[in-house]
């Protein structure tokens, strides 16, 4: 920039001096007031005095280090320009710089080119006639600048609905209008002329880069390359460089010896996320307000740095809600490779993954693309993969069921399903729960993998939970064994599991239980006093020599399975036995007594409880 230029800004200044300190004081009086755009007339008019304010701001800013209320102000003079504008067809991300270059543009044109005179801009009441609510429909609702494209159009609907804006399209063309336009003369007193062009290589508002500064610069450092000063490409080059190498640089000592699930690991991870998502913001504020980027440039680094604000976003959250998991899971009371510590790792997985699309959807809205083609592409999407992974979602549906019933835990010993072997091998202890399947290590020590789906629909017997163990068992003896040495055979029996210190304090159940094949078989049932599978098995080998040793003293012996072949002379059927026994039936007919079907009422009350029991000689005869 010449000094010839400085100077006649500073000439501008001196000559509308007057004029800022009436606008201020306005400003002043009603801060809050809304600007006017209830027609082509407010809305013309409001534009170019809120610009012109903001222009004048800029020319009398003359210091190297502008205040934090110069910005303020300037910013703010910004936001009610871009009012004026209609950006519904502009990413709501980049509302604020390519409205910026609109407002700039739009100014630039309305101050080259003829107006009409107010009285023939449309008005208040050209649209709206108090107390007429009759063809409403029929009345304008929009005004060209006549001999151009420049639209004022009324907002149908929306939060700016009946206010006049700038169409659309008028704002989408506005830098077309201004390169057919920039060679005309000024028709109106601005603060800042050629101000479209001088600020890509000013700095305009920042305190870091002032305009002294940039002044001082080479002059092949101020050309313009894609209509963006040539120190503004190496400024920002330098800045993206270094915010890179700075991410780069922390996610390597982040992760430095980062291995495993535990919470402590997870919390490292947050590092990189939430250093991305603090340092973009800061870095597209040097962009914007201290290199001052313009055009399509300054809004492209805004969406670029939308998209990495909310990418990072996800990614915090989806570590964050695994750390979270992961601490929850670090208790003592859940198991790391049980059904619950599954079910809380996909509950944040699941949080995740909601909260990552909620975030997407929202930035694809910001940065303009169609949300509801997007949802509905997620629906159909969805659908297929459902389809898709049917098996995967009966396995997981398997582990909510495993979740809601437990009837195992990691670590219990259990009997699953139906087996045919006589020795069962369908038993073993639970490995892992995971939410697709099941593993459990079999007593051979082999590790049997199971869907979820089919496991939970099986019979499962959790041994683990068991107070007591039942040992039951059959010992057979020789048929060669008297009634009496069954006798002492079942009383020793029972003296001993009734002292046996690991049998519980019940009666213990040693009963003479019928005739086999080739032995006299007696049952023994009783429960041992505890729940591990090896300590049973300890205190039933003691059990059983005990049980030999009683087979011993009572002089009998284990029967073995055998056939013994009798020779001896027939002495045929006792004649005598078989006469009494034909006369007794042939009483009961002649007395009409015989027993069957079954037996009168009053024999089964004479005869009821007349046998002793228990029998002559025992403790409790007598009672």
């Amino acid at each position: 920039m010449s000094d010839k230029y400085i100077k006649r800004l500073w000439v501008y200044f001196m000559v509308l001096v007057l004029w800022l300190p009436a606008s201020i004081l306005a400003y002043a009086k009603h801060p809050l007031e809304p600007l006017d755009l209830s027609s082509p007339r407010a809305t013309l008019n409001s534009f170019l005095v809120t610009v012109d304010t903001a222009f004048q701001l800029i020319r009398d800013e003359a210091g190297d280090t502008p205040d934090n209320a110069y910005i303020d102000r300037l910013l703010e003079l910004s936001i009610q320009a871009e009012r004026t504008l209609d950006l519904s067809e502009i990413p709501p991300a980049a509302h604020f710089e390519l409205g910026s270059d609109g407002v700039v543009y739009l100014y630039e044109v309305l101050s080259r080119i003829e107006i009409p005179p107010e009285v023939e801009i449309p008005g208040v009441p050209a649209y709206v006639v108090e107390g007429d609510d009759t063809g409403a429909d029929e009345k304008p609702v929009s005004w060209t600048i006549p001999h151009t494209e420049i639209t004022l159009e009324r907002v149908k609907d929306g939060p700016h609905a009946g206010q006049f804006l700038f169409s659309s399209s008028t704002v989408a063309r506005a830098e077309e209008f201004y390169k057919k336009t920039r060679m005309l003369p000024y028709r109106r007193d601005v603060p800042l002329e050629n101000f479209a062009e001088i600020r890509h290589y000013l700095s305009i508002g920042g305190w870091m880069i002032s305009r002294h500064t940039v002044e001082r610069f080479p002059g092949w450092l101020k050309n313009s390359v894609y209509r963006q000063a040539l120190w503004k490409w190496i400024a920002l080059i330098v800045l993206i460089t270094t915010s890179v190498v700075t991410v780069i640089v922390i996610d390597r000592l982040a992760r430095r010896r980062l291995s495993g699930h535990s919470s402590g690991t997870y919390i490292r991870r947050l590092v990189t996320p939430l250093v991305l998502f603090l340092m973009t913001p800061l870095v597209l504020n040097l962009v914007n307000r201290q290199i001052n980027l313009t055009g399509w440039v300054s809004g492209g680094v805004t969406l670029i740095a939308e998209a990495v604000t909310y990418f990072s976003l996800a990614w915090l959250t989806w570590t964050g809600l695994r750390a979270l998991a992961e601490a929850i899971i670090a208790s003592p009371k859940i198991s790391d490779q049980s059904l619950n510590a599954h079910l809380l790792r996909l509950a944040a997985q699941t949080l995740g993954i909601v909260a990552g699309i909620s975030i997407i959807i929202y930035v694809s809205n910001q940065l303009g693309a169609p949300v509801y083609s997007l949802v509905a592409g997620l629906g159909v999407g969805g659908i297929a993969v459902a389809l898709a992974a049917q098996p995967t979602i009966e396995n997981f549906i398997g582990s909510l069921n495993l979740f809601a019933d437990c009837p195992v835990r990691v670590g219990d010993f259990c009997r699953y399903g139906e087996d045919q072997n006589l020795d069962w091998q369908r038993v073993g202890t639970i490995e892992s729960i995971g939410l697709r399947s099941t593993k459990i290590r079999g007593i051979n020590y082999a590790v049997t993998t199971i869907p979820n789906a089919e496991f939970s629909k099986m019979h499962i017997i959790n041994l683990t939970t068991r107070s007591h163990m039942l040992l039951l068992t059959v010992l057979g003896l020789r048929y060669e064994t008297t009634d009496d040495q069954l006798r002492f055979v079942l009383v020793t029996l029972r003296d001993m599991l009734l002292a046996h210190p690991r049998v519980v304090e019940n009666d213990p159940r040693v009963r003479f239980a019928g005739f086999g094949d080739f032995s006299l078989n007696i049952e023994i049932r009783v429960e041992i006093n505890t729940s591990d599978r090896n300590e049973f098995r300890a205190i039933r080998e003691d059990i059983y020599l005990r049980v030999m040793k009683i087979i011993g003293d009572a002089g009998t012996g284990f029967a073995f399975p055998s056939r013994t072949v009798y020779h001896t002379r027939d002495r045929g059927l006792d004649k005598v036995r078989q006469d009494d026994a034909e006369a007794q039936v042939r009483a009961w007919c002649a007395a009409q007594e015989l027993p069957f079907p079954g037996f009168t009422a009053d024999y089964r009350k004479q005869n009821r409880n007349t046998l002793d029991y228990p029998p002559e000689g025992s403790p409790e005869a007598s009672q």
